[in-house]
């Protein structure tokens, strides 16, 4: 009796599961060994591993659960009524909240956007819109680069996805993780897992991506322009820039609203000098706590069925494909923009109008310093950059205005 129960007891794990239906849940096996592989990423890498550890781990536990007969963290069948209109429970927090495991809460703060949204707050209490006020032709060269989204988009449609997701694939090309998450859980939630995990791992490899094709469309005496000193910036147009800016793309794109609002909330808070408390813990402690409680939640859509098919291996080319169009485009803006202008543009800056901040304006310094170490492009390539935020988050307003 006792031999039973314990052949019982062993045929109820995870492991006894792993043996009995190997031929079912194989999958969930593969996206364990790749959740270990984007832990190494991040831990060893160091590829954005404040979120990407977090990713990785979420995809981990949601894809244990396939072996177990106990309550799961996730549950994608919850989420698929919740989603699908005529149902009982068609966008029923409620129902989530009473009928879901841990993740399945946390998710809720990406379903309802929140968490980019506080993510934006923590980045612009962080950002120096200083030298695109100094410079505002960076507005235009940051908008230049948005091309790799759209031309994504394009893309994507001629391969055969269906519009909300070429768009939910595109805005990966605005080098912007939380702009992705938040237009993807707009449009197409079943892609977020692999959107999110491309968007990331894409965004580490910037200094990668970028400098071939930097050094491929500039010339050496393009690379060792120097540009004049950027003029100083008062306190008050920093804090009139912000407010502008928001009230403009309310009006202009409203659905971008919450993201450029919160953007730019945080930087109010960061240029008032009045709100030291709510920007040290904007940057800090409120970007910690979103940012343990996104990469797990995004993580845990990662499961074997969402993940483990043709489109989602297709993701992965467009992804990077995204990111040198957009630094092509901005590169190629700023060479045309010399043709009309006397005081000559550095065409590397241009590749930093991809919104990874401020990776993308180091890898215009670096490259700028490989040819010319007493040139300084920095503060230069910053103008585009955080411009390049604010382009991705207006292009992710229009495509979701467009197909929502």
């Amino acid at each position: 009796m006792l031999t039973e129960k314990i052949l019982d007891f062993l045929k109820t794990t995870g492991f006894g599961q792993l043996i009995s239906n190997f031929g079912q849940n194989w999958p969930s096996l593969i996206m364990i060994a790749l959740s270990l592989f984007l832990l190494w990423l991040g831990i060893k890498k160091q590829f954005e591993p404040l979120l990407l550890v977090g990713i990785a781990f979420g995809m981990l536990l949601t894809n244990l659960t396939a072996f177990t007969t106990g309550d799961a963290l996730y549950h994608t069948e919850l989420w698929k009524e919740f989603m699908t209109e005529g149902t009982e429970h068609y966008h029923s927090y409620g129902y989530i909240l009473a009928e879901g495991g841990l993740l399945d809460i946390l998710y809720i703060g990406v379903k309802t956007c929140l968490y980019p949204c506080l993510i934006f707050i923590g980045i612009g209490a962080m950002t120096d819109f200083g030298p695109l006020i100094s410079n505002p032709k960076s507005l235009i060269l940051g908008a230049a680069a948005q091309v790799g989204i759209f031309a994504t988009f394009i893309g994507c449609i001629y391969l055969g996805f269906e519009q909300k997701a070429a768009a939910s694939i595109g805005i990966i090309g605005g080098a912007d993780g939380p702009t992705a998450i938040y237009t993807t859980s707009k449009l197409f939630p079943a892609l977020l897992g692999p959107i999110a995990v491309a968007a990331y791992s894409y965004m580490a490899l910037v200094p990668v991506i970028q400098p071939p094709i930097m050094k491929l469309l500039t010339t050496k005496k393009e690379r060792l322009i120097v540009m004049k000193p950027l003029r100083p910036v008062s306190k008050t147009e920093k804090i009139i820039f912000p407010i502008v800016v928001t009230v403009f793309v309310a009006l202009l794109v409203p659905s971008a609203t919450p993201l450029i609002g919160c953007l730019m909330l945080g930087n109010v808070w960061k240029e008032s000098g009045v709100c030291e408390r709510l920007c040290k813990t904007a940057q800090n402690e409120l970007m910690n706590i979103v940012t343990i409680f996104l990469g797990i939640s995004v993580g845990a859509t990662a499961t074997a069925k969402a993940f483990l098919n043709f489109d989602t291996l297709k993701i992965l080319p467009m992804g990077i494909a995204a990111f040198a169009v957009g630094t092509a485009g901005g590169i190629l803006l700023a060479k045309f923009m010399n043709l009309f202008t006397k005081n000559k543009i550095n065409p590397l800056i241009g590749s930093a109008g991809v919104s990874a901040v401020p990776m993308a304006a180091r890898v215009s310094q670096s490259v700028g310093q490989k040819e010319n170490p007493s040139n300084f492009l920095l503060m230069h390539a910053m103008g585009p950059n955080v411009a390049g935020v604010i382009g991705s988050a207006i292009a992710a307003g229009v495509l979701i205005s467009l197909f929502s």
